[in-house]
């Protein structure tokens, strides 16, 4: 195993992280340009989701039927170029369609990126994958911090996604001759394009997407409930939540030490309790510094589990990419459902008590940690291509 895999593979969750950084953080001037409100954004973000979930069922055959690294390399720089296509939209009908391209390369990327985590840390021989997710979070950081410098900048929105969009396209091409390329023989080469998931899939799936549900219960709704509930600053509620981002990546960056010395069923477990008891002590908090200490224990607690998701998702079959597939799909789509579930329950209770459906979701997690259980690495279907 050589160390420039592994350092190739990182970068390009770094530069993948990078681009929704800087996506998100020219929001509110491509609102501007679209002359556009809350509405309009979300009609272009729906369509987002539903280009990622579309493109998603073909992720795995993609992923099986040629070339790790050539697929690695084209879907990545594709992820790159498509961060430009929104800032270009004149209306809202190109934009959602600028949108669904964007979200579709995410996903496509996504699983390709994932898998090749996975590839490398079979030969590593020791968990990487959440150390991988942590970079992605710093790689985010880093291309808001530049969006935000960007913005105060009054750089055209257009140039700065033409601008970094091209390096960070340069950067994955730069790096993916160095990556993985591996190819399916055998009986493991003759995949269906599109399979039910297992059952196994399926529970791996399941603690994923109450994951996920936190993950985004806190990203989407933190600064919110600390001005409309915990009344708080607007300073405070956009810190806290940058915050929030800060300590995902940091954990991850760590998880890889604590899921070897401890493992990954005992890390899942105790990852769930964090998360259970910080949604509960957000449902009671009235005040910042208790909000913010439970949107923390969620970060926390969530962190490992979807990298862990997809490391036990690629070892439990010779087709690791159709595996990752099936569970991001699941995990992701609660990324469409999270906000607006939230937003109703809200609107029907009270935002505290749509957090003690976050904290049911988290105790899910303990349940099923088991499913966790990262298995042998099954490569024996692999050919490596030089």
């Amino acid at each position: 195993m050589r160390s420039s895999e592994r350092v190739a593979v990182s970068v390009l969750f770094g530069i993948h992280g990078a681009v929704v950084g800087t996506f998100s953080t020219r929001l509110p001037w491509i609102a501007d340009r679209l002359a556009t409100d809350l509405g309009g954004l979300g009609f272009g973000l729906v369509f987002a989701a539903l280009g990622a979930l579309v493109a998603m069922q073909f992720s795995g055959p993609i992923n099986h039927r040629f070339p790790s690294r050539a697929v690695t390399s084209v879907l990545n720089v594709a992820w790159c170029l498509s961060l430009a296509l929104p800032a270009f939209a004149p209306n809202l009908v190109l934009f959602g369609m600028a949108m669904f391209v964007y979200g579709a390369a995410s996903s496509l990327s996504d699983v390709a990126m994932n898998a090749q985590g996975v590839l490398v840390e079979q030969r590593v021989g020791r968990s990487i994958m959440s150390g991988l997710h942590g970079i992605w979070c710093m790689g985010g950081l880093l291309g808001s911090g530049v969006g935000i410098l960007a913005a105060y900048a009054e750089l055209d929105g257009r140039t700065h996604f033409l601008i970094v969009g091209g390096l960070l396209a340069l950067g994955s091409v730069a790096v993916s001759r160095f990556v993985l390329d591996v190819r399916p023989i055998g009986e493991t080469a003759k995949a269906p394009n599109f399979a039910l998931p297992s059952r196994a899939i399926l529970l791996i799936s399941l603690v994923a997407f109450c994951a996920v549900f936190g993950e985004r219960a806190a990203m989407n709704w933190a600064a919110i409930y600390l001005t409309d509930v915990a009344a708080s600053g607007e300073g405070v509620a956009a810190a806290a939540v940058t915050g929030y981002s800060a300590m995902m990546g940091l954990a991850r960056l760590a998880g890889d030490r604590v899921i070897d010395r401890f493992g990954a069923v005992a890390t899942v477990r105790l990852g769930g309790i964090l998360a259970t008891a910080g949604a509960l002590t957000v449902a009671v908090a009235r005040n910042p510094p208790l909000a913010i200490l439970g949107f923390a224990l969620i970060g926390l607690g969530v962190s490992v589990i979807v990298p862990l998701a997809f490391t036990t998702a690629g070892n439990s079959g010779p087709r690791p990419s159709h595996q990752i597939a099936g569970v991001a799909t699941i995990a992701y789509g609660a990324g469409l459902l999270t906000p607006a579930v939230i937003g109703m329950i809200a609107q029907a209770a009270s935002l505290p008590v749509s957090f003690l459906v976050v904290a049911a979701l988290a105790s899910v997690i303990v349940l099923g940690a088991g499913t966790l259980r990262r298995g042998e690495p099954r490569a024996a279907g692999l050919r490596r291509r030089h």
